[in-house]
């Protein structure tokens, strides 16, 4: 019955999914580039090469490349670049290895989330965009 459920309403669900994953993003980027002087500084405080750089692929990648994503266009390779993405963010962001006491356990949690998040992008970049989208692929 669940089966059913879910393969009949698969196009929606699918929708929610992108809905869900891709407002993490877009808000996030939306901030970055509100307080794009904030957003280097968290850039140089991280260690990210070239900050300044660092900063707007951040905001195209969370803000452009997740509106696309919202939006179901270019699904499939969008989702992949994603997960490119949030792997270096997560290298680069929270490396709980180096660190100990909260911090670490704090950014090894954001590390773990941030490999759920991947996961959830290649089931996306998997399952494709669905038929509420601009795209079919």
């Amino acid at each position: 019955m669940i089966d059913r459920l879910i393969e009949n309403n698969r196009d929606a669900l699918i929708l929610i999914a992108r809905i869900l994953m891709m407002s993490l993003f877009v808000i996030s980027g939306l901030g970055k580039i509100t307080d794009f002087t904030g957003t280097v500084s968290y850039m140089q405080y991280v260690h990210a090469p070239l900050p300044q750089v660092a900063a707007g692929v951040a905001i195209v990648m969370e803000l452009l490349v997740g509106f696309a994503l919202l939006v179901g266009f270019r699904v499939r390779v969008l989702a992949l670049a994603m997960i490119v993405f949030v792997a270096g963010t997560s290298l680069i962001g929270h490396p709980f290895w180096t660190m100990t006491g909260d911090a670490r356990d704090l950014n090894q949690i954001q590390f773990l989330k941030n490999l759920a998040i991947m996961g959830g992008l290649l089931l996306l970049s998997i399952s494709g965009p669905g038929r509420h989208s601009v795209t079919k692929s």
